[in-house]
């Protein structure tokens, strides 16, 4: 059972970019075409296993691609699936901004 929570998770868009490895990965490919791994693990301090396992998570959330270029893999990324996340974020600022505005009215009337 515990797997398949994992494997949700992992496809999960927020989940994904939950972790700030994960989200400093995605800063990195949005800066640049396409990096290899190595060019990656210079900007962390952790080993090529440990920012693979974090490729992995966002490749299975469709959030990087890849391919093969002779001996290398290069990482790309696609911020398509983060269109969710933007819509997800606007419903709730309207939400705040309405609810605030309300507020900010019956403030004033009580003033009065």
């Amino acid at each position: 059972m515990m797997g398949m929570d994992e494997n949700h998770e992992a496809r999960d868009v927020y989940a994904a970019v939950a972790d700030p490895t994960r989200r400093k990965l995605l800063r990195l490919l949005a800066e640049a075409e396409e990096l290899p791994l190595h060019e990656l693990t210079v900007h962390f301090e952790m080993g090529r296993t440990a920012v693979s396992k974090h490729l992995a998570i966002l490749k299975a959330a469709d959030l990087v691609r890849h391919r093969k270029a002779g001996r290398e893999t290069r990482y790309r990324l696609n911020a398509e699936p983060l269109r969710e996340i933007e819509d997800w974020v606007t419903f709730h600022t309207a939400f705040w901004n309405q609810g605030s505005a309300k507020l900010s009215q019956l403030l004033k009337e009580e003033e009065e």
